[in-house]
C-alpha cells in the first residue's frame, strides 16, 4: 500500500510506502521526522504508478496549475519518453543544439591536456628536450611556461638530490 503523505513543517509531499506498519517517515525536503499514524494521508493506493499520479495531481493543483497537469501525458510515460529522448542525443548533438561548436570543444580539451604539466614534468621535459641543456636554458624553457625563476632553480636542486637527474660541468641530464 503506497500512501501520499505531506509534512507539518514544509508541505512536501512523498510517498510512503508502508504507512500502517512504520512507525516514523523523514521528510525528504525538511529532515523532520513524524510519526506515520499523525500524518495526513491524501491518497492511499495499491500502485505504486497511481500513487505517483496522484501526488503530481494533488501538487499541480496546491500550485494552480490543474489545467495544465489535465492535459500532460502520465507521470511513468513522460518519464519513459524522456528517458528514450535523452539516449538518442550524442554529446556533439547537444553541443550544437545549444550553439557550441563540437570541434572547437574537442580542441580546447586537447590542448589544455597538453598544456597541463606539473612544475616538476616542466624541468624534466626542459632538460629532454634539449641536446645539452645548462641551468639557463632550463629556467628559461620553465619560466616561457610559467614557473617562476626561483621555482625552477629550487626544483632543479631538489631533483637532483632525489637522484632524478644529474649535473656535470653545467649540462644536466635525466636519470
Amino acid at each position: 500500500m503506497y500512501a501520499v503523505v505531506g509534512c507539518t513543517n514544509c508541505s512536501a509531499m512523498w510517498l510512503l510506502s508502508d504507512a500502517h506498519t512504520a512507525e516514523s517517515a523523514t521528510c525528504p525536503r525538511c529532515g523532520r521526522t513524524h510519526q506515520t499514524k499523525k500524518l495526513r494521508h491524501f491518497v492511499e493506493e495499491s500502485d505504486r504508478e497511481a500513487a505517483r499520479q496522484a501526488r503530481s495531481a494533488l501538487l499541480a493543483k496546491r500550485d494552480g496549475n490543474s489545467a495544465a497537469f489535465a492535459d500532460t501525458a502520465h507521470v511513468a510515460k513522460m518519464e519513459r519518453t524522456l528517458a528514450d529522448d535523452t539516449q538518442q542525443v550524442s554529446d556533439n548533438e547537444y553541443l550544437s543544439g545549444v550553439g557550441i561548436n563540437p570541434d572547437a570543444v574537442e580542441n580546447a580539451a586537447q590542448s589544455d591536456d597538453a598544456t597541463r604539466q606539473s612544475r616538476p614534468e616542466i624541468i624534466r621535459s626542459a632538460i629532454s628536450s634539449q641536446d645539452a641543456p645548462t641551468e639557463e636554458d632550463i629556467i628559461s624553457y620553465a619560466t616561457d611556461r610559467g614557473v617562476p625563476t626561483d621555482a625552477a632553480r629550487e626544483l632543479l636542486e631538489k631533483l637532483i638530490r632525489q637522484g632524478n637527474l644529474t649535473e656535470s660541468h653545467g649540462t644536466y641530464r635525466l636519470l
